[in-house]
């Protein structure tokens, strides 16, 4: 089984491009061009130069030596939370900045839920000089509020998003409606593998810098490119696609993803879409997703802004229903738990969604021998409040 994406926009049976009529001559414009232009010589130079000089790539793979001793297996971290920014979302807006140069567009919108793929979008918008509108929920503007104020210094105008759970899912509806009413001038960059195809597939290629760093890295360090598994968190999950792109196709190699079960998966508070989520159309693209039995969408919760998602990517539901990917449920407490202990053990202070993927291996036995990559997907600088709060500190 191929778990790329096809040539319709669809893994297995999740993709396509659910889209209104008045999107449609916007997605069809990114579609035909999207491959073309990020193939060329030009774009790839100055692609990854950009990674290089302005990014810091490659970031390492660091072997956590104290955390591996705790619980008896290899562990290594690919350390995205150094990238420039603090987490691995600014992969994807400097390439899709490039794109929409080259399609001749001057004003760029942004969703943003833990305020990361919000502060990269403004990051490569003051780059290039071009106008940033960045929707983010009401909710998360209050508790991710350095990184609204990161936004605001790098230039880009916050729209708060006050409708339904004034969280990621109504920012993205915001962002949708801009663009719905300026398709000339407007790229939207989506901040992860969801919406209308070409979006998770444009957005997987970008963030696959991370998995192509780890083959090279784990050769030097363990003489061999493939680790035994792979684990990230996944809210919409661009992280997890970019560790996971260059194994999907590898059965030798497990993928294991973590998503947010906040206060229990049956509490009526969580994101656990893998568990909770039917079929359906959200942002554009069919999917897994959480909703009532007559198809109203469930609001999602958890302690993490970017794991506050009532879907999930469509790569990503085709992983886990084809089972070719190994879903594991965290719960808040037992993700602020992990951060802390990596913080402990390692000295690294982790985002709390990178939390809940370090949280597994309580859950979960790894043999002595296995080699473990996991994705460091972002720094704890901005939930530091939610780590004083939640520890008292």
């Amino acid at each position: 089984m191929n778990y790329n994406v096809d040539e319709k926009g669809y893994y297995g049976e999740f993709g396509g491009a659910y889209i209104p009529e008045m999107l449609y001559p916007n997605v069809e414009e990114l579609r035909q061009q999207y491959l073309q232009i990020t193939a060329e010589e030009s774009f790839q130079k100055e692609f990854r130069q950009l990674l290089k000089d302005y990014v810091g790539r490659p970031t390492p793979l660091y072997f956590a030596k104290r955390l591996s001793e705790k619980y008896n297996t290899k562990i290594y971290l690919k350390r995205e939370d150094l990238c420039h920014t603090g987490a691995h979302k600014v992969n994807n807006t400097i390439g899709q900045i490039l794109l929409a140069k080259r399609l001749g567009k001057t004003r760029i919108i942004a969703e943003t839920g833990a305020g990361q793929h919000g502060v990269a979008t403004a990051t490569v918008c003051a780059l290039m000089g071009l106008e940033c509108i960045v929707y983010m929920g009401e909710i998360d503007i209050k508790r991710q509020a350095p990184n609204v104020a990161r936004m605001k210094m790098l230039g880009a105008k916050v729209i708060p998003a006050i409708s339904g759970s004034k969280t990621l899912k109504d920012a993205t509806n915001e962002a949708i409606r801009d663009w719905i009413n300026n398709p000339i001038d407007t790229h939207y960059i989506i901040g992860s593998v969801v919406g209308p195809h070409p979006y998770p597939d444009m957005v997987a290629r970008f963030q696959s810098v991370i998995s192509e760093e780890v083959k090279k890295q784990l050769l030097e360090k363990e003489n061999r490119e493939n680790p035994d598994y792979v684990v990230a968190c996944v809210g919409g999950g661009s992280n997890a696609a970019g560790i996971y792109y260059h194994y999907l196709n590898n059965p030798k190699v497990g993928i294991i993803a973590v998503e947010a079960a906040g206060k229990g998966i049956d509490s009526g508070e969580s994101a656990a879409t893998s568990k909770l989520g039917r079929m359906g159309i959200i942002h554009g693209s069919k999917t897994l997703l959480m909703q009532t039995p007559d198809g109203q969408i469930t609001e999602p919760y958890s302690i993490s802004a970017g794991l506050d998602y009532p879907g999930v990517g469509p790569m990503h539901a085709h992983l886990y229903t084809s089972g070719r990917g190994e879903f594991i449920s965290i719960t808040d407490d037992d993700a602020m738990k992990a951060g802390m202990e990596l913080s402990q053990l390692e000295g690294i202070i982790p985002a709390i969604e990178s939390s809940h993927a370090l949280a597994i291996f309580k859950e979960r036995r790894f043999k002595k021998e296995d080699i473990i990559v996991l994705n460091l997907s972002g720094r704890g600088d901005k939930d530091l409040n939610t780590y004083i709060n939640y520890f008292k500190l």
